[in-house]
């Protein structure tokens, strides 16, 4: 066993260890304050998206309240100087002394420089300290002292990209200095207000940039729309470009008869105008416009009544501006014109605005050089026209005589065609006859009562019906005519996007009633398979339904036809409809179970005039006409299945967009 006896140190006093534990706690109290802090104001940052105001008045009343501070301040850069942004204090001394300070900072703003916190900070790009303003030699804005009261005060630098576009101030109306840890906060929380700063800055210019891209976009639609309206195109400029350019008022000269003159304004007086309108501009020095159009280069006149070389009072007198930008308009580096912006104050337009005021600058000369040119082909058009007309006369006489002899030709199809659309209209016209005659006997009873007048409305419904029915097939048989006489026509009627179910269902309805109409025992039964999926197609209506008509006429003939030779009285006729939508356009197929059609026979269906129909049943037109409107009209094409005595179906496929049209 050894003999050497171990040292214990004794241990501390109870005191020592309390304050130590003290102190420690402390350190965890604030260190959990300043996190919390600092989580507060993310949270703003993110909740209140981009309301730069809210964040920068939580980091102001946060820094404060955890550097024990009376008073902060955030202050912005806005060109060579620094203006406040938002401004903290808590005890009502502290609130009315800053007020007052703020008031004499809107009209004093802070310079780079060391006569003042804000200032010294800027100039320096650090965090700055003085522990007691009142006997910093340096310190000269003393109105920090008299009117906020502020002794020991921090500066610390909002920076980005290594230069300072803020400084936010904390200030005590004591001496006291600011420690490490409290510097170190607020610079983090600089640094949170920069990227706060930062992301409204973005959002500004994203939004900024769209909106400059939509007011464009929608000049060119106005120049495009308004085709040579030259004043509805140089009205919209003039009115798009003050708004985006956030000026007062604008005004677009142009040359007429060789002679500059204001043709458009926006924002200005009817005083001004009358005033303006008449005199020339001449390019000389005395008006922006004239010194646009004498420099052909943009003109910014910041203040007009401390421009040394503006004469044009009168007109400033009545217009009521300072700030003036002129820009010209280009033709070949000759300007064509002015656009002029104005600012009821002396406020520069910056940049961006130079930039976009140039854009349209360029987009009004374009639409001026539009009228021109048309105005030249117009005049020479004229000129033209007296030479070309006894051309134009014998041209005609010769259409005219092969239109007689094609007339002549197609006099069969064409009462094929329009057989069936007029009987819809006679047999729906002898129908409403009669709802109305029983209307009207219904009407003429003693008395009406619930059922009588359920009836009488029922009736008025089916009249309303037949009548609709009787002018769309109106306008159907005017189609037909019309497609049947293709060359001499210069087009086929409109072109747009339509559902390919709503067309197929429409068909099909329209068919299976005018079926029904012509034979009162016609029946067939109709399976509709639609593709849901099947969407738009971009087509010709009313010559896309026609070709639907034709085949689904055709179909309940062939089934009927094959009802009435095999005698089978289980045999049911049936009709189908199928619709498929596909990447690059969408399928329609037309089925029956009727007759079908012989090997001899497939070949010929789509020649012109051939038929298998008795005489004076069909002229061989119908399939013609349609594989001419699938192929030719709308880009697509029609195929036959078939089997003798079993079915027959015709495949049609289309594309989605825009197809070429063939003559």
């Amino acid at each position: 066993m050894s003999d050497e006896i171990a040292l214990v140190e004794p241990p501390e006093p109870i005191g020592a260890l309390e304050r130590k534990l003290e102190a420690r706690t402390r350190e965890l109290t604030e260190a959990r304050e300043y996190h919390a802090a600092t989580s507060e104001v993310l949270k703003v940052i993110s909740r209140s998206s981009f309301d730069l105001q809210s964040v920068l008045e939580t980091l102001a009343r946060s820094a404060a309240r955890l550097c024990g501070a009376g008073y902060c301040a955030v202050f912005r850069r806005d060109g060579e100087v620094y203006r406040m942004a938002a401004v903290v204090a808590f005890s009502p001394e502290t609130k009315s002394a800053a007020r007052k300070f703020q008031d004499f900072l809107e009209v004093h703003p802070l310079v780079p420089g060391r006569g003042s916190m804000t200032g010294r900070v800027a100039l320096e790009g650090r965090a700055v300290q003085v522990a007691d303003t009142a006997s910093d030699p340096e310190y000269t804005l003393t109105e920090a002292i008299t009117l906020a009261n502020l002794r020991t005060q921090l500066g610390v630098p909002l920076l980005r990209e290594g230069s300072t576009i803020g400084v936010i101030v904390l200030g005590r109306q004591h001496v006291e200095p600011f420690t490490d840890k409290q510097v170190e906060l607020v610079t983090t929380f600089a640094d949170q207000a920069v990227s706060a700063i930062e992301n409204t800055r973005l959002l500004s210019d994203f939004r900024e940039s769209l909106q400059q891209q939509t007011a464009t976009a929608d000049v060119l639609k106005v120049i495009s729309r308004s085709t040579f309206d030259l004043p509805t195109v140089l009205h919209t400029l003039v009115e798009s470009e003050v708004h985006l350019c956030q000026a007062d008022k604008g005004t677009i000269t142009r040359q007429i008869a060789g002679t500059f003159y204001r043709a458009e304004s926006y924002g200005f007086s009817q005083e001004f105008m009358d005033y303006v309108r008449t005199i020339p501009i001449e390019p000389e020095r005395s008006s922006a416009s004239g010194r646009a159009l004498l420099e052909g280069r943009v003109v910014h006149i910041p203040d007009v009544e401390a421009d040394p070389d503006y004469r044009f009072a009168e007109a400033q007198r009545l217009g009521v501006f300072r700030t003036i930008l002129a820009v010209p308009m280009l033709r070949e580096g000759v300007p064509i014109g002015v656009i002029v912006l104005t600012r009821d104050q002396a406020k520069p337009f910056t940049q961006k605005q130079i930039d976009l005021a140039t854009t349209f600058a360029d987009q009004a000369a374009i639409a001026i050089e539009n009228v021109r040119l048309f105005e030249a082909v117009k005049t020479r058009t004229d000129e033209l026209a007296q030479s070309l007309e006894e051309l134009r006369a014998a041209q005609q006489r010769l259409i005219q005589t092969e239109k007689l002899a094609s007339l002549g030709q197609l006099t069969g199809g064409i009462a094929h065609e329009i057989k069936n659309p007029l009987n819809f209209v006679n047999n729906f016209a002898a129908l409403s006859g009669g709802l109305i005659d029983d209307l009207q006997a219904l009407l003429a009873s003693t008395s009406l009562g619930p059922v009588i007048q359920d009836e009488a409305n029922e009736l008025a419904a089916m009249l309303k019906s037949n009548f609709e029915k009787i002018v769309q097939h109106g306008r159907r048989a005017d189609s037909i005519v019309k497609n049947m006489l293709l060359h001499s026509r210069e087009t086929t009627g409109e072109r747009r996007r339509a559902s390919v179910n709503a067309i197929v269902e429409e068909a099909l309805n329209l068919a299976y009633h005018g079926a029904r109409a012509e034979k009162p025992g016609f029946n067939v039964r109709i399976d509709k398979l639609l593709d849901p999926e099947a969407g738009e197609v971009e087509l010709h209506p009313q010559e896309f339904t026609r070709v639907l008509l034709n085949l689904i006429s055709n179909a309940f003939y062939a089934v009927n036809r094959r009802k009435a030779e095999n005698g089978n009285p289980v045999f049911e006729p049936v009709v189908t409809a199928v619709t498929q939508g596909r990447d690059d356009g969408v399928e329609i197929r037309i089925r029956d179970n009727g007759t079908g059609i012989s090997p001899d026979v497939r070949d010929k269906i789509f020649n012109p005039f051939f038929t298998t129909k008795p005489a004076g049943e069909g002229t061989g037109l119908g399939l013609s006409l349609s594989f001419d409107i699938v192929a030719k009209q709308h880009g697509g094409t029609i195929t036959v299945d078939t089997a003798p005595d079993e079915f027959t179906e015709f495949v049609i496929t289309l594309p989605r967009g825009q197809a070429r049209e063939s003559r």
